[in-house]
């Protein structure tokens, strides 16, 4: 009954396994209409557990799509607090399993001990942005104020957000998938990240900015899902003073936005937005 697809070619897949590349199944349906029943087929986006192995030691399990998973495993490190550059990154492997796939990330000693320190599991659902906190203390984070913010003309905004739909080759597929993408100050996308968790598609984008050393106070970040306060924690901690998002804000993220200092776009779509902060 179960016929597999096979995988979405994105841009920048050459080194990636073609196990870890399998992004999308296809399975037959019975589609249910007004008229009765038919049979058919469907293309559903792919969702496996990635273990994050810091040192040898696991950290957190994430369900995510599995593709781009250095760029996650940058990106997360990045907007977690587990390390502060790039460079304190030695190492990225990616391991596919049977029952899922194994990020191994070497990072410096002296994170590693922090890490340590301050352990806590963040084991999961998709798009879980506070599971295994263990106090109020550790959810609330507030990112210190940006120095300066990107200020671009609203047309610039507009435009990006008009791109973004072309850059979902996995969306276009199977309608299950978020995107996060990077504009330039014209409102080019210059590069963008798919998952079916709205938080591992933004932290896909980060890693993948670090990887090209993308000047980050030269642009700003578009994502298909709603803007919710960990999107802004993980904006703001990596220097984005601009987040524009296709759905609704939180009120929790229009407030660390404002202290933070980030222009928070909200319902951007159909050549229209608004501004909270």
């Amino acid at each position: 009954m179960l016929a597999r697809a096979h995988a979405t070619d994105l841009p920048g897949h050459d080194s990636v396994p073609p196990q870890e590349r399998r992004t999308h199944v296809t399975y037959r349906t019975v589609q249910v209409n007004r008229e009765g029943r038919l049979d058919g087929m469907d293309i559903v986006a792919e969702e496996v557990p990635v273990a994050l192995v810091y040192n040898g030691v696991s950290h957190a399990v994430m369900l995510a799509t599995p593709a781009d998973l250095e760029d996650f495993a940058l990106g997360f490190s990045l907007t977690e607090g587990i390390v502060a550059q790039r460079r304190e990154i030695y190492d990225i492997v990616v391991q596919p399993g049977e029952l899922g796939v194994e990020v191994q990330i070497e990072i410096a000693s002296a994170r590693f001990a922090a890490l340590k320190a301050r352990r806590r599991n963040l084991t999961g659902r998709t798009g879980c942005g506070l599971c295994g906190v263990e106090s109020l203390e550790a959810a609330v984070r507030h990112p210190a104020p940006l120095a300066q913010r990107v200020r671009v003309h609203d047309d610039v905004i507009l435009r990006a957000m008009t791109e973004l739909p072309a850059h979902q080759p996995l969306h276009t597929l199977t309608g299950g998938a978020h995107a996060a993408a990077w504009a330039d100050l014209d409102g080019n996308l210059l590069l963008a990240r798919e998952d079916v968790g709205r938080h591992n598609a933004l932290d896909k984008l980060i890693g993948a900015l670090a990887h090209s050393s993308i000047d980050l106070t030269a642009g700003f970040v578009a994502v298909t899902s709603r803007a919710s306060v960990e999107m802004v924690q993980k904006a703001a901690s990596q220097g984005i003073s601009l987040l524009a998002a296709v759905s609704a804000p939180t009120a929790y993220a229009v407030r660390v936005a404002a202290e933070a200092n980030v222009a928070l776009v909200g319902f951007a779509r159909a050549g229209r937005f608004s501004y909270y902060t």
